[in-house]
């Protein structure tokens, strides 16, 4: 088997492993929901928010570093060196960042916790090892070893799901459920750690390469700073100006709305994988054609997907929370779907700053786009409360599409009749869709299904795409 091949094998196994891993949101979320309070459940987005931001912070850059300067060595003690100087500056770094929590608990308690001391104090201990299973995780990435990669991936996400779920339905309330994710975060620590030393063996690192470590990790933290707070710090937004119980009323919807990430999967594993081939050989042609149909491809699924979980989404928080969360937050999910979806479009379109190398440019687009969602989220959540949060999300997405769309033009252009007819496919199937109005979950599955059917049937009677326009999307999996 070739290695370009293999290649491909490892980087479609992540990718199924990085799927399950979004999926698991979905199945805590009725589970948390209906078993806790709207506090409770607050404070839980709250944890895993703080979560999603620190080891951007606290790993000082330096798994991407590991990433970038130790997969292609070889000699032993160099990897050694390497890991062990790395990881002995992230392990500085997170139980120094783990004790200013632990000492600031309290103040930490009141603003995002709805002063729960408890929870707070715990979360210094979460947050240090969540850190430190980045880490761990990386080295796997580092080193090609994409099973264990995506095990080790796949065993934090539903060892954390299971325990998690266990708690909560056994009414032990937000404390212990947190106690579940520190357990889960916990064992899967030790495991990678034993592994790792028991294969790499273990020296004590003189940090002989540190500065040029740190000089290439350092400036990738404004970037991953920025792109969490257009993702995320609307939670803390919100749960500052209002309440932890906002937060709860907010994320389901923000969660059910952005399930659209993972329809642009096949194309962020595909892309950077085919394009830099045509695009080294001065294929332009080729480049443009992958960018078009790929952009194409991604609507045709991402639009109706846009407009049905907007249409679905009362009934469906109903099922998958409470009344009372789909009451407050169904809103919420035509926005996010909406952010999603220009997100996806950048997403695809954004693969030309990587192939001319304008990185720098990505890194400033998201800067101001963090910066703008910041303080529109800080002046309009008070007055407008979660509904600003959404609203802001989807200018911060738009302002990074347009500004990208900018450098990206060139290789591309929108087919607007397409839009046009899969936007009148997608009106026609929503109306369906509000004419059965289902309420309970199999009604909705089967409500789902004859959507799908009636969207592509009025796409092929409106001949939207083409047979032929297939061949393409073919050529790309033959390609990788």
């Amino acid at each position: 088997m070739n290695e370009y091949k293999i290649f491909v094998q490892r980087v479609g196994l992540v990718g199924i492993a990085n799927l399950l891993v979004a999926f698991s949101s979905l199945i805590l979320l009725p589970i948390l929901t209906k078993n806790l309070s709207i506090d409770e459940y607050g404070i839980w987005v709250q944890i895993n928010t703080t979560i999603s931001l620190l080891p951007n912070l606290t790993t000082l850059g330096l798994p991407y570093t590991m990433v970038r300067f130790l997969s292609s060595e070889t000699n032993k003690h160099q990897r050694q060196e390497g890991f062990y100087s790395i990881l002995i500056m992230v392990l500085v770094s997170t139980l120094i960042v783990s004790l200013l929590l632990l000492i600031f608990s309290k103040e930490i308690a009141f603003a995002i916790f709805n002063g729960d001391v408890n929870v707070a104090i715990l979360l210094s201990g979460i947050v240090f090892l969540a850190c430190l299973n980045a880490l761990l995780l990386n080295y796997f990435r580092t080193f090609q070893e994409m099973k264990k990669y995506s095990i080790f991936l796949l065993m934090q996400t539903y060892l954390g799901v299971a325990i998690v779920a266990y708690f909560a339905l056994s009414g032990y309330g937000i404390y212990m459920t947190a106690v579940g994710l520190l357990i889960a975060n916990l064992i899967t620590f030790l495991v990678m750690l034993t592994l790792i030393i028991s294969s790499l063996g273990f020296i004590l690192p003189k940090f002989s390469n540190m500065r040029e470590y740190l000089s290439f990790g350092l400036p990738t933290i404004p970037g991953n700073l920025s792109s969490w707070i257009v993702n995320s710090s609307d939670r803390y937004v919100i749960g500052i100006v209002l309440s932890a119980a906002f937060v709860g009323y907010y994320s389901p919807g923000y969660t059910l709305g952005n399930c659209i990430t993972m329809l642009l999967a096949p194309f962020s594993l595909l892309l950077p994988s085919v394009l830099p081939q045509y695009y080294d050989k001065d294929n332009m042609e080729k480049v443009s054609l992958f960018l078009n149909y790929s952009l194409k491809y991604f609507l045709l699924i991402s639009i109706p997907a846009a407009f049905g979980l907007s249409v679905l989404s009362k009934p469906l928080l109903i099922v998958l929370s409470t009344p009372d969360i789909a009451l407050n937050g169904y809103l919420i999910t035509p926005l996010t779907a909406l952010s999603t979806l220009i997100f996806g479009v950048y997403a695809i379109i954004g693969n030309v700053l990587v192939l001319e190398k304008k990185t720098k440019v990505i890194g400033t687009i998201w800067v101001i786009a963090s910066l703008l969602n910041l303080v529109l989220n800080v002046i309009l959540v008070p007055y407008f409360g979660i509904l600003a949060a959404a609203f802001t999300t989807l200018i911060a997405y738009a302002l990074a599409f347009i500004l990208t769309l900018r450098y990206s033009t060139k290789f591309f252009q929108f087919d607007l009749i397409f839009i046009l007819k899969s936007v009148t496919a997608s009106t026609l199937m929503s109306a369906l869709i509000i004419l059965i109005n289902p309420q309970d979950l199999m009604n909705i599955i089967i409500t789902v299904i004859i959507s799908i059917a009636v969207y592509f049937a009025l796409i092929l009677v409106l001949k939207g795409i083409k047979t032929e326009e297939f061949q393409l999307f073919k050529e790309m999996f033959r390609k990788t």
